[in-house]
């Protein structure tokens, strides 16, 4: 571990030599260099030509959906909370939604993932307290290879939570850094873990019509919105893509179709949507919104976590979609 946390030391080092001329960008970077200089914006980014041939081909394959569990721990208890109500620790906590909190380890529900033999569940932890990083990595520790790891995820402790046996880690705010994307520090996390074993929460909110990514526990509006040229362009630097509708995440509103549409007509990776699932019909229509190519999370509707929504039920719907994967 030591080694892990010098080499990060290193890369974090080396990458603040060019604050001076690190690059940010918005949606209207993005488009605005398109409209003006053509294809000079794919020739400064080569791997963009390949992203565009990888889209069509994935595009031309559906896929079974699959059902992607959840851990979510905020001060070492594994909880249902509605994320837009969390806050830093030095505000007033009294607005917090709690839907529910288990008597269970993370740990016990890793165990239980494993036992039912699914794979690429979130464990994210709602604050950076030492009770919550414990317990996420007792987590990874009982599903080593199984579980992707969220929250404070940065370049100095990234590699250490994949040796712990994280498959994946999930990172937004580090990225998207005072409402803007901060390609440096995305640079510099591929550098450290890969490209194979980075996860971005894309997780968003509507804003003047338009799907605006989230930031700082999904309290703060950045500038870079959720369209084809936005996807095709993080794809180059994950593996997978995580988006919340935060709109009606945790409240069971039932899901944002629109969004799942967005993801499964313009991500040319893997996805995964969360957010108000609440009925089994629910997962279908993620499935047909998403043309078959949007995975899903559940998280305060199963019953599991204080819902109605047998997680059973979820299990067996999820065995059979991977009976139609090609």
């Amino acid at each position: 571990m030591a080694t892990g946390s010098s080499n990060l030391n290193a890369s974090a080092s080396s990458s603040s030599k060019f604050l001076a001329s690190r690059k940010v960008f918005s949606s209207s970077f993005f488009h605005g260099f398109q409209r003006n200089h053509g294809n000079r914006f794919i020739a400064s980014f080569p791997s963009l030509h390949a992203s565009s041939k990888s889209t069509s081909s994935r595009l031309s394959i559906k896929c079974g959906v699959r059902f992607r569990p959840c851990i979510d721990i905020h001060k070492g208890k594994v909880k249902q909370i509605v994320g837009s109500t969390l806050r830093d620790s030095k505000e007033d906590g009294s607005a917090l939604v709690t839907n529910f909190e288990s008597d269970k380890s993370a740990a016990e529900f890793a165990n239980l993932y494993k036992e039912d033999g699914l794979v690429g569940g979130h464990v994210i932890m709602l604050g950076a307290d030492d009770l919550s990083k414990a317990a996420a990595v007792e987590a990874l520790h009982a599903y080593p290879g199984g579980l992707q790891v969220g929250g404070g995820i940065n370049v100095n402790n990234a590699l250490n939570y994949i040796e712990e046996g994280a498959s994946h880690v999930i990172v937004t705010s580090y990225v998207f850094n005072n409402g803007q994307m901060d390609l440096e520090r995305l640079k510099d996390l591929v550098r450290v873990v890969g490209k194979q074993k980075l996860v971005l929460d894309l997780s968003c909110r509507k804003k003047d019509g338009r799907y605006a990514i989230v930031t700082d526990r999904w309290q703060k509006f950045s500038d870079v919105y959720l369209d084809k040229e936005v996807l095709e362009f993080l794809a180059n630097y994950a593996d997978e893509f995580l988006v919340h509708g935060v709109d009606v995440e945790g409240k069971r509103l039932g899901i944002d179709e629109e969004l799942v549409a967005l993801l499964g007509r313009h991500s040319p990776i893997p996805v995964t949507y969360a957010g108000g699932v609440t009925v089994m019909n629910d997962l279908e229509r993620i499935k047909v919104a998403g043309d078959g190519r949007v995975d899903v999370t559940v998280g305060s509707a199963l019953d599991i976590f204080g819902g109605n929504l047998p997680y059973k039920d979820v299990v067996s719907w999820h065995t059979r979609q991977e009976t139609l994967m090609v």
